[in-house]
């Protein structure tokens, strides 16, 4: 097996050389978007409760302790959107993981 460095002209080549793909790399690409499209969800959802509570002031004014309690839970919120976001980033770190293949088979 020999190394040697070759342009990425070259990599992109069909005739020239054909990716090997690492099957633990594809897997862990796609468990990364999944966790990112997670972490957008959780997100919207956080979004969707802070409007919901906007509306409700607009609707209802009344005594400050109320607008404390809303924005005690406004806080509580926010805490628990980023603990969801945190727990699921902390379950695995996947190293980061280039677009192109690092290994080709040449052609002869």
């Amino acid at each position: 097996m020999d190394y040697f460095y070759v342009c990425p002209g070259h990599l992109k080549d069909r005739g020239f050389c054909s990716p090997i793909v690492d099957e633990a790399e594809a897997a862990a690409k796609k468990k990364k978007e999944e966790m990112e499209r997670e972490i957008e969800l959780i997100t919207k959802e956080y979004e969707e409760k802070m409007k919901k509570k906007k509306a409700k002031d607009k609707k209802s004014k009344e005594k400050e302790d109320e607008k404390k309690k809303e924005e005690d839970e406004a806080k509580e919120a926010e805490k628990e959107k980023n603990d969801k976001i945190k727990a699921i980033t902390s379950k695995e770190q996947a190293p980061a993981v280039d677009d192109i293949p690092r290994i080709y088979a040449l052609h002869k």
